[in-house]
């Protein structure tokens, strides 16, 4: 039995691992603020359809990064996703390009990029309005390769 617990724990401690080295910082540059936000970056084509389906709540801080890898004009849907978010299309140098305001939980209607797009920062529904983040704001992520990864 103890050794049943060890293991299981040991899973936990893997798992834990793992999730952590998902989250990395991205910054929203917006006139002279700067926005902050730990962001989970998905690029795989399974992880994309999934994206923050299922999910009850995002922290104030947090988001989901979505790395297409390349650019093209990209729409998204809200189908299984539970919480309103703020969805903002960028270009290939991090550069916002439009805004999805507070797109509606569990709607099928797709949301275009009207552009061609790198990559989808999604964050809670209203905060863009909240921080003032609007299209011509920069963000910064080495997806973009436009910041450096912090030293351990």
């Amino acid at each position: 039995m103890l050794r049943m617990f060890s293991c299981l724990l040991g899973y936990v401690v893997i798992a834990s691992a793992i999730v952590a080295q998902e989250a990395s910082v991205l910054s929203v540059e917006s006139g002279d603020s700067t926005h902050a936000f730990m962001v989970e970056t998905v690029s795989t084509p399974e992880d994309i359809e999934r994206g923050l389906m299922e999910r009850e709540t995002l922290a104030t801080d947090a988001g989901m990064l979505f790395d297409f890898g390349e650019v093209q004009p990209r729409s998204m849907w809200m189908k299984n996703t539970l919480i309103a978010l703020d969805i903002l299309f960028l270009d290939a140098q991090g550069q916002v390009i439009a805004i999805a305001r507070n797109a509606v939980p569990q709607s099928e209607r797709l949301i275009q990029s009207g552009a061609p797009v790198r990559a989808v920062l999604e964050i809670n529904g209203g905060q863009a309005k909240t921080l003032g983040i609007q299209p011509g704001d920069q963000v910064r992520h080495t997806v973009f390769e436009n910041v450096t990864e912090e030293a351990d």
